[in-house]
């Protein structure tokens, strides 16, 4: 696996009235093609800020990242924006689709910006809400469904421009234990016979257990980087230190 992304002196200062906060402090990283790379870390660790600047959603203070060679933090927005819609996929804890639309229009929303046409938008969005097993809800809006539906077609939209690197923010954090299992089974998967980058931040040990790597956050600084040993333990599966 070669490096995708290169991560070099990152800083995120915010100021709070007379204070100035830390949010991420000189942070080294790389991350490589086709790995399942997990931001491991409590509330205030910096771990959600490092996704949104390493995913061009926000801009640092100090440093570079880099994506196969192109500088995402000297990007112009409108330039970020393209290459977010190009090679990029994001998937929430809140699902963030909108009410009023299918599962299917859902999904195949990120295509109309490509100008692709209603049909072929409508094709491919019901052939990956099929493998994600929601053939039985391709009409149903977010309301009509369960939360672990609601992150399945999150999931869809995801993946419906076939990016390069899916950025997940504490994707499992509204589920319960066996929709979670079930998700973080899909994500491997995906990745697994995909070859796609899936950069994750979760709080959640267990959680973390799924990825290839867990870098370990602390007050905004990189404290471990570590390898998965994954286990099933009782049928769940746990980081091995």
């Amino acid at each position: 696996m070669g490096e995708l992304i290169t991560i070099r002196g990152l800083t995120k200062k915010y100021r709070l009235g007379q204070e100035v906060i830390t949010a991420l402090d000189q942070v080294d990283l790389d991350i490589f093609e086709g790995e399942f790379l997990c931001i491991l870390g409590t509330s205030g660790s910096g771990k959600s800020t490092m996704l949104h600047i390493i995913a061009g959603l926000e801009k640092p203070s100090r440093g570079e990242v880099q994506i196969k060679g192109t500088t995402l933090t000297k990007m112009k927005e409108r330039d970020m924006a393209y290459f977010r819609r190009k090679y990029m996929g994001f998937i929430f804890q809140s699902y963030n689709l909108l009410a009023t639309l299918t599962a299917v229009e859902n999904v195949a929303l990120p295509l109309i910006f490509d100008g692709i046409g209603r049909k072929e938008r409508e094709r491919r969005a019901k052939e990956i809400l099929i493998q994600l097993g929601l053939q039985d809800r391709l009409r149903n809006k977010p309301t009509e469904m369960s939360g672990g539906q609601q992150q399945r077609v999150s999931i869809g939209r995801a993946l419906i421009n076939n990016p390069k690197i899916i950025f997940a923010d504490e994707p499992t954090g509204n589920l319960d234990s066996k929709t979670t299992t079930e998700i973080m089974t899909l994500l491997t998967e995906k990745v697994k016979f995909s070859g796609v980058t899936l950069v994750m931040v979760t709080h959640d040990l267990e959680i973390a257990g799924y990825a290839d790597r867990v870098v370990q956050m602390v007050d905004g600084k990189i404290t471990e980087i570590r390898k998965n040993s994954k286990k099933e333990e009782n049928g769940e599966a746990v980081v091995s230190l």
